[in-house]
């Protein structure tokens, strides 16, 4: 496994158009239509209370139109975290391409994530999680996330989610 760089995108930086590009088509692929953020990543990158951080492997094999394109960096995950009032955040996604899941990529961007969250004396961190998702609610567990309740018909009439939260001790 290639050591990933974990980077706090800055839209304003040079380069960030296209890191922002790369990772609206790893939401397309990832994600069904009515789950995807794609169309609406920059209104949400534009707001002043979020953020999001990605991981970055170098000399790993980029897809660029359907064409593999070796020796550049691949971004093969991002978390996309919102502050919703001074005491609660918000995680919004939370993903990682297919090749690269069950190596700890994930868990090291949720990492980063509750870092940020804490330097921001955040009380509470919540999600939505499809329970048939076992791996991700088993990650979010894992770091002491919580099931508060299951919202009937969040992603379609037939999917559920599970509202989860941690809170941090003050």
């Amino acid at each position: 496994m290639n050591q990933a760089a974990i980077i706090e995108l800055d839209p304003s930086s040079k380069g960030a158009e296209k890191v922002i590009e790369e990772i609206v088509r790893l939401e397309r692929r990832i994600f069904p239509k009515h789950e995807s953020l794609a169309r609406s990543f920059h209104e949400e990158l534009r707001r002043k209370n979020g953020g999001l951080i990605y991981a970055k492997v170098e000399n790993g094999t980029q897809e660029r139109e359907e064409v593999k394109v070796k020796g550049e960096a691949e971004i093969i995950g991002y978390v996309m975290y919102s502050f919703v009032t001074s005491l609660c955040a918000s995680i919004t996604k939370l993903a990682v391409k297919d090749g690269y899941r069950r190596q700890g990529h994930g868990e090291t961007l949720l990492k980063a994530a509750i870092e940020r969250c804490r330097k921001r004396s955040i009380h509470r961190i919540s999600l939505h999680v499809d329970p048939a998702r076992a791996a991700a609610v088993s990650l979010y567990q894992k770091f002491g996330f919580q099931v508060d309740t299951t919202i009937k018909g969040y992603y379609s009439s037939e999917r559920d989610a599970y509202r989860m939260y941690l809170d941090f001790d003050q």
